[in-house]
């Protein structure tokens, strides 16, 4: 994998980190519950959850894109349509909003890890964006076992760093975020970007 084509997924990934979806609601709302030391559970379990979610599309893609440059082609326009779609919806998307509370909760590591891992496996926001993008950054020429370490681990850093920093200031954050100005840039933003990196989907090469 090119170091250009490493950094173009990784402003993918962040722009799908940075898109208010299930888990970021569920680590603003533990971290305003329950604290930042429990939420970590829920953080790990993300990461858990989406880990799974990029190993199986992974394992489906890296066959099919092995014995047909048809499907690259059309996975390629797939995932552009895709991410400009992902860009105009969040666009469009109100303020994220969340119910906080004073931290303080005990929920059980194990129920706090769980929900945290099904937020992201059971995701379709996450299953339909890998599907349709990872793709363009699988070589069938070259070990799937790295290509998926690197992949994996690069989004889910990603993820993971940014739901423990929305659980650690979710008293603070998510109040911010629900302003209606600001809310609403902050998903123009986001969206502007999607599309952006749809674009430069949409005109790259294998």
């Amino acid at each position: 994998m090119a170091f250009e084509t490493w950094v173009l997924y990784l402003l993918a990934s962040a722009a799908l980190c940075f898109t208010p979806g299930p888990n970021t609601l569920l680590a603003l709302a533990h971290g305003a519950t329950h604290g930042l030391q429990r939420t970590v559970y829920t953080c790990l379990g993300g990461a858990l959850g989406f880990t799974l979610v990029i190993a199986v599309c992974m394992a489906g893609l890296g066959a099919v894109l092995t014995t047909s440059s048809l499907a690259f082609t059309v996975l390629k326009w797939i995932g552009a349509a895709y991410l400009v779609y992902l860009g105009i919806i969040t666009w469009r998307a109100p303020p994220l909003t969340v119910a906080l509370a004073k931290p303080g909760g005990t929920a059980p590591r194990r129920r706090l890890l769980a929900q945290g891992f099904m937020a992201a496996a059971s995701n379709p926001k996450g299953i339909v964006f890998f599907a349709a993008f990872l793709p363009q950054f699988i070589d069938p020429g070259r070990s799937q076992l790295v290509q998926f370490a690197i992949l994996a681990a690069t989004f889910v850093a990603i993820e993971f760093l940014y739901e423990l920093g929305l659980a650690g200031s979710a008293t603070r954050l998510a109040p911010w975020l629900g302003r209606r100005g600001i809310g609403r840039w902050f998903n123009r933003v986001t969206g502007v970007t999607f599309v952006g990196i749809g674009g430069l989907l949409a005109a790259a090469n294998r």
